[in-house]
């Protein structure tokens, strides 16, 4: 780009015709999210009115620097750092999955239904869902487990961004809890089958966590585990909310009936596609 063109507008302007050329459906918006979550994450407040005004050099090196790598493929919210969810702002990177507006809906499910007590977040990633609900709740305790420790490490700095208490623990979802000690579970476990991982789009398997991801041959290992094992930590009357693959949804439900849970039922997420579970235990238990 030539040393003229170093006012924000033209910077825009240069990175919408990169994008749009790299088959980017919105480039001008995108162009402009760029810049404004990287002014943001450097302490600078974007201006959408203040476009004539001459961009520094700095951030003028870290956008073109994030604008190729978008045009590489990189997911928008790697390449910013941020993902919105929710009420919330959180730190995103490729230690976790980026968080999507279908598990918003989860949340909303276990609020209405779970609001308050002792709720664990089986899988939590980036903390997105553990965030949300200690956020919006009124729980008593909000624990958010993974395996991972790279994806704690990320959900520990969204922890920290957001100052909302939650418990982190590292373990392979809901192992480490003792029988009957929670009100609910939540989980958004991996769900798709090895065949679907591998007919992913680039811009998901190419770049997003594989174990986040792919779940045995069938997509339900990680589902099956997480049903069996809330059915032994969570309480009479307690509740689990899951996230699932649309073509699998009965079947998850199927699971959690023969696991011993009551009321299994599918909803529906903003696309109208099956997308949850939601299952309690028994009061007669």
């Amino acid at each position: 780009m030539p040393e003229a063109a170093a006012t924000v507008a033209a910077l825009l302007e240069a990175a919408a015709t990169r994008l749009r050329h790299a088959g980017t459906t919105d480039p001008r918006r995108e162009a402009w999210r760029i810049w404004a979550d990287l002014e943001e994450a450097a302490g600078r407040r974007p201006n959408p009115a203040a476009r004539e005004e001459i961009a520094s050099r700095d951030s003028r090196k870290r956008y073109e620097e994030a604008v190729a790598r978008r045009v590489a493929g990189e997911p928008l919210a790697y390449v910013t750092g941020v993902a919105g969810f929710r009420r919330l702002t959180l730190r995103s990177d490729r230690r976790a999955l980026i968080p999507r507006p279908e598990t918003e809906g989860l949340v909303d499910l276990m609020l209405a239904r779970a609001p308050g007590g002792r709720i664990a977040d089986a899988g939590t990633g980036s903390g997105c869902i553990a965030l949300a609900l200690a956020d919006e709740g009124r729980y008593d305790l909000v624990i958010a487990t993974d395996r991972s420790r790279e994806a704690l490490g990320l959900a520990r700095e969204n922890q920290s961004r957001t100052g909302l208490p939650i418990l982190l623990v590292l373990g392979d979802l809901l192992s480490a809890f003792r029988a009957r000690s929670l009100d609910a579970v939540v989980s958004n476990p991996p769900y798709l089958t090895e065949a679907e991982y591998d007919a992913l789009e680039g811009a998901v398997r190419d770049w997003e966590p594989r174990e986040a991801l792919a779940s045995g041959r069938d997509g339900l290992a990680a589902t099956r585990l997480v049903i069996e094992q809330a059915a032994r930590v969570t309480r009479r009357g307690g509740w689990l909310g899951l996230e699932v693959d649309a073509t699998r949804a009965p079947d998850v439900a199927q699971l959690a009936s023969e696991s011993g849970w009551i009321d299994a039922t599918v909803h529906m997420d903003l696309f109208d596609r099956a997308r949850y579970v939601l299952a309690r235990r028994s009061e007669a238990e």
